[in-house]
């Protein structure tokens, strides 16, 4: 039995992974700004790995559509710069989400974690990309270095309100997703305690 759960929980985080790669295929700029900041919704199918069977396989997810989007698409600074600032961005994002679903199990839980959530990854990528995500792509892409006030205004004017809309734009589409999810997400936590 707990075999048999082991193996249903690897099928499903690989199941979920494939689907967050794809997704993070189907990205799109935010008009009004830089065309390199792209918005998809890939963390949703982390956030599901991490509700139903824990903060680890949330990661998991997090970690393989990245690996996955490195080795397939590649990069131009040909070092996985936006693949691990992606993945730390998702984590802060995901991380608080899911703690507090499963610990309220309730939407309300939900909603404070994705708040928290999107409040965490403005802030903490922001101050990322400041100190050390930007001067990487200037080093890698052998371009001239930006001045802390050029860096300063891009973070300011792109970055923050990008990571805003998209914390705001995938909250959304999880709490469309919740209305038909919530039984079953309740009940898969229900049924994995009671492996443990």
């Amino acid at each position: 039995m707990m075999q048999q759960s082991k193996v249903k929980k690897h099928v499903t985080v690989g199941m979920l992974s494939s689907i967050a790669y794809l997704l993070m295929m189907l990205d799109f700029p935010f008009p009004g700004l830089p065309s390199f900041l792209q918005i998809d919704f890939s963390d949703v199918p982390a956030l599901i790995a991490a509700i139903v069977f824990g903060p680890a396989a949330g990661l998991m997810v997090e970690a393989i559509k990245n690996i996955l989007h490195y080795l397939i698409q590649g990069s131009a600074t040909g070092v996985p710069v936006g693949e691990i600032s992606n993945f730390i961005a998702g984590s802060l994002f995901i991380l608080p989400s899911a703690y507090l679903f499963r610990r309220f199990k309730n939407l309300k839980g939900l909603l404070v974690g994705l708040a928290i959530g999107t409040l965490l990854m403005t802030v903490i990528m922001s101050i990322l990309n400041y100190f050390v995500i930007m001067p990487a792509y200037t080093l890698f892409l052998n371009m001239p270095a930006m001045t802390s006030e050029a860096t300063r205004q891009l973070v300011v004017a792109a970055i923050l309100p990008f990571n805003l809309i998209k914390g705001l734009s995938v909250t959304l589409l999880i709490i469309a997703l919740m209305s038909k999810m919530r039984t079953w997400l309740t009940n898969q936590l229900v049924i994995n305690y009671k492996q443990v």
